[in-house]
């Protein structure tokens, strides 16, 4: 059944150009639950959600979406991330798919080792993975699953420490110029912006003191 559909889908696309029906596709956007007793929590459990992990299971919704890769193909994404902010996703990656929007990878960061790095420069996107702040005992957005990574190789994050310009990951330094023209680069004229930005998200390419162009997030007030 699901390769009919996909085989379906694909047809569809290519004569409407990602503009299909939604009743075509519309299924393949869903959250579930995590429990302990379930195939997902057995791939995260010592990776992203780590032993220290202070986020219950029942606050984290497993995502299963669409998205068109950098190859103008459908490909499949999963990303777990916090209930809070579930919907949203959803709607947002709906929207992004039916756009023709396109995202490399979306791949859980287990398949990572839970190794940021990695990921990023292998241009994944990705939501949770259990950490603190660096040198506090508050719980980040990513390990909140507040928080979300788009494109990150060609999105990176650029701080300065001690005059010298730092770049995650190292190999997105090609992209931190943020006046030169490329190709999925994030800012304020781009879609993923706009609709992340309309549904309470603030853009880590607007901050201050550091930029990190990948990255969108929500409190937990919102």
């Amino acid at each position: 059944m699901r390769l009919l559909l996909i085989l379906g889908l694909v047809i569809s696309l290519s004569i409407n150009s990602f503009g299909a029906n939604k009743s075509d596709y519309s299924e393949d956007f869903y959250a579930t639950e995590i429990t302990e007793d379930s195939e997902i929590f057995a791939e995260i459990e010592g990776e992203s959600y780590k032993e220290d992990c202070t986020v219950p299971l029942s606050n984290l919704r497993y995502l299963h979406v669409l998205h068109v890769g950098f190859d103008g193909k459908t490909h499949e994404g999963e990303i777990i991330c916090n209930k809070a902010i579930a919907d949203d996703l959803l709607e947002i990656f709906e929207e992004l798919y039916e756009a023709g929007y396109e995202i490399e990878k979306i791949k859980l960061v287990d398949e990572y080792d839970a190794d940021d790095e990695a990921s990023m420069t292998d241009n994944n996107t990705s939501c949770f993975n259990f950490r603190f702040i660096s040198h506090t005992k508050k719980v980040s957005n990513h390990g909140l699953g507040m928080a979300i990574d788009i494109n990150p190789l060609y999105n990176p994050y650029v701080k300065k420490v001690k005059g010298k310009t730092v770049v995650e990951p190292e190999a997105g330094a090609l992209y931190a110029d943020r006046t030169s023209d490329f190709s999925h680069k994030i800012d304020e004229n781009d879609l993923a912006y706009q609709l992340f930005t309309e549904h309470g998200f603030t853009w880590g390419g607007s901050w201050k003191s550091v930029k990190d162009y990948q990255h969108f997030e929500k409190t937990g007030d919102d």
